[in-house]
């Protein structure tokens, strides 16, 4: 583990490093946005791919980025990996980032000519939601010949600390949605992962085999865990209808995260708007932060956070208007 700490906001000035402050939203450009609504601070802090943190007191404008995370450069994930779709957790007392982290310098496997990276969910701690987030007793929490991403939180009616993550289509070429068990401090995980479901049980997803056929898309993406004001367990997730990124939404029968988990048959957004998470201002609003997806004049990916507000109250969520 790096003994060196990340620095403040007077320090980062100092440096020249470029933050910034009173960025409007929609002027960020980051996927898989996900906020942390930390009452003890009053403030906002989202993060997402890449790894940095942003804050704000309104959802309306936010300083930063800011580096947080220190990452053990020893470690399976080398010096400099790769940091995708970081998500903040409180969690009886501290903070947690759950995060995928990827080595590019470590190739696991070779799947119709795809050379796969070592890729895995992973979880670090800190005893502030700004950070540093450091590693903790486990060094590896999902197995290393299997890529996994997109490592989420959730508490099970069995009172039990889960991560919910997705196993890569890249190698088993039908992604699926998966639980592992989490040690009571979530230093670790327990066991091993079990399946709740695959890329292929989508009735909205779609894309082309290789005979022309329409079939179900095979990526399972951004999964994120709800409970609406009934008790309805429902689950976020994200895959593609062609080429248009989609966010879609399961609920469990059981009310457990084994499910079974029934799709519902249409997207729950609008087309190019994904890897949703949901959280409460505190005011009490119900809002879903996305980022949208689309692709400039010169074939670049352009993503940027969004946020709308949602109705909750039934079995069922709605997603209204965006937040203004």
């Amino acid at each position: 583990m790096s003994s060196l700490l990340m620095p403040g906001f007077s320090q980062y000035r100092a440096l020249g490093l470029r933050v910034k402050t009173d960025v409007p939203l929609d002027s960020i450009r980051l996927s898989d946005p996900f906020i942390l609504a930390d009452s003890n601070t009053a403030t906002y802090y989202m993060t997402g791919t890449g790894g940095q943190l942003w804050k704000s007191k309104d959802l309306k404008t936010w300083t930063g980025p800011f580096t947080i995370i220190q990452h053990d450069p020893a470690s399976w994930m080398g010096p400099q990996p790769m940091v995708w779709a970081a998500e903040l957790h409180a969690y009886k007392g501290k903070y947690y980032n759950f995060a995928t982290f990827t080595n590019r310098g470590q190739k696991i496997d070779t799947v119709k000519g795809n050379v796969i990276e070592r890729r895995a969910s992973h979880v670090l701690v800190s005893d502030k939601p700004d950070g540093p987030y450091v590693p903790m007793q486990d060094s590896i929490y999902l197995p290393a010949d299997k890529p996994t991403l997109d490592g989420t939180f959730w508490i099970d009616q069995d009172g039990k600390p889960y991560m919910i993550y997705c196993h890569e289509w890249l190698q088993n070429w039908n992604g699926t949605m998966e639980k592992i068990e989490l040690k009571p401090d979530l230093s670790g995980s327990i066991g091993e992962g079990r399946l709740l479901f695959r890329a292929s049980d989508s009735p909205w997803s779609k894309e082309h085999d290789e005979a022309g056929n329409i079939v179900p898309n095979k990526v399972t993406d951004g999964p994120f865990l709800f409970r609406t004001q009934t008790g309805k367990l429902g689950m976020l997730w994200t895959s593609w209808v062609f080429d248009v990124y989609t966010q879609g939404v399961a609920y469990s029968e059981s009310g457990a995260l084994d499910g079974p988990w029934i799709h519902e048959k249409e997207p729950i957004t609008p087309p190019n708007y994904g890897h949703g998470m949901l959280f409460r201002t505190f005011e009490g609003k119900l809002l879903m932060a996305v980022h949208s997806h689309s692709v400039s004049e010169d074939g670049r990916y352009i993503r940027i956070p969004h946020l709308f507000e949602v109705d909750d109250a039934g079995d069922k969520i709605v997603v209204r208007a965006p937040f203004q």
